[in-house]
């Protein structure tokens, strides 16, 4: 559209402007979760260190037991945690699992399939060399990278971690951001509203997703409608932070004073986005402290959210791979282009097609809870009901 910047030329110019992490520590692996990893994990074992049986049974020769019915001498028992002596020919070791498998045994036979009798097992299962055993090294080899610089950390990312013995990990350290919202209409929650006020829903959500991302978050409130007390905001805002956000006055209104305040106290880019909702969105710098400025309507700051702040927050954090992964599904629904790229409030129904929150509107922030994620439409793309489309899950966007 004319003016207006595509989505994929304002995601770039912001990632320009993602300043890389540099500054590292070291935390208890127990706390790593939602960190970003600075330098690569290898193993230093094998995991898992030995063979050892995957079932409670039998570990026994498979050569010994040519035919169902077979009987065995139980010559040792092996629980998790302790090691057993060599199998001798014609016997068997009682197994739980976890445990190793004794030198000469090249089986096991889970004990539902085998009867106990005075100190005997009776096999009723042939076996296959190899069967219920869990092979030394066949998760993770000594010496093999398991997890890659830049990895946000999940719980089984920190599981593996533990897996291997590491007890410290290193990540960047976590990025400081300054939230303040905009505007005279604004109460917190709690208060008595005013007429013509609102309550401040942009705050909670904002930081919400601010520390989901493993921010560190100096909320400032809100900051009243006047150009002296923005800039003195700003200014408070750009001690000791990486990241200035606000929500609403990045406009052009009389009343918009984000855009004089910054452009002030440093320097501002205001973009008109081709992307519905979210439109406006203000980027530069206040001193050397990076600055966002989201619109107010609460849809069009969680949309902006997601698909711009994320991957530049991430990129700040020294992550890898910060752009979310689609789905390829199915519309339960129809509805017309735009000119502009559209994301849209969608969910998985029960026949696993996309249906449409029927009030797509920049204001209706429920819209955000009923969905499971966005649809991601190009420009003046109509959906026909059966078409396929790109669906964003919040699960990739949080």
């Amino acid at each position: 559209m004319s003016g207006m910047l595509d989505f994929e030329d304002a995601l770039a110019r912001l990632l320009a402007g993602a300043a890389p992490a540099c500054e590292t520590e070291s935390v208890p692996t127990q706390a790593a979760a939602g960190r970003i990893l600075a330098q690569g994990l290898r193993s230093t074992i094998d995991v898992p260190p030995l063979d050892n049986t995957s079932m409670d049974g039998y570990a026994l020769r498979c050569a010994d037991v040519p035919a169902a019915g077979t009987r065995l001498v139980v010559a040792q028992r092996i629980a998790a945690g302790s090691v057993g002596h060599v199998l001798a020919p014609g016997t068997a070791a009682r197994i739980f699992t976890g445990a190793p498998l004794p030198a000469g045994a090249d089986a096991v036979v889970m004990q539902e399939a085998c009867a106990v009798d005075n100190g005997s097992v009776t096999v009723n299962h042939v076996p296959r060399v190899g069967e219920w055993i869990r092979r030394r090294g066949e998760d993770i080899a000594a010496g093999a990278e398991v997890l890659a610089a830049g990895t946000r950390l999940s719980a089984a990312h920190v599981g593996v971690a533990a897996s291997v013995g590491a007890a410290q990990l290193t990540v960047f350290r976590r990025l400081r951001v300054a939230l303040f919202s905009t505007g005279d209409e604004l109460a917190m929650p709690g208060e008595p509203l005013k007429p013509g006020g609102i309550y401040n829903s942009n705050r909670y959500t904002l930081r919400a997703l601010l520390e989901g991302l493993g921010c560190e978050v100096a909320d400032l409130g809100i900051v009243p409608d006047s150009r002296d007390a923005t800039r003195a905001a700003l200014r408070v805002a750009a001690a000791g932070n990486d990241l200035i956000l606000t929500s609403g006055g990045v406009s052009v209104g009389e009343e918009d004073h984000v855009k004089p305040a910054v452009e002030a106290e440093g320097a501002l880019d205001l973009w008109k986005i081709a992307i519905k909702p979210g439109k406006p969105l203000a980027f530069g710098r206040v001193g050397a402290v990076a600055f966002i400025g989201l619109p107010g309507n609460p849809v069009s700051s969680f949309v902006t959210f997601v698909m711009l702040v994320r991957p530049f927050i991430l990129t700040a954090q020294g992550a890898a791979g910060v752009m979310p992964r689609a789905q390829a599904l199915r519309a339960d629904f129809s509805c017309p282009g735009d000119p502009r790229r559209e994301f849209l409030r969608a969910r998985i129904n029960a026949e696993g097609v996309l249906e449409l929150f029927p009030n797509q509107s920049s204001g209706v922030l429920t819209s955000c809870t009923w969905a499971d994620g966005l649809i991601d439409n190009p420009p003046r793309q109509a959906i026909a009901r059966g078409d396929i489309v790109r669906f964003l899950p919040f699960s990739e966007l949080l």
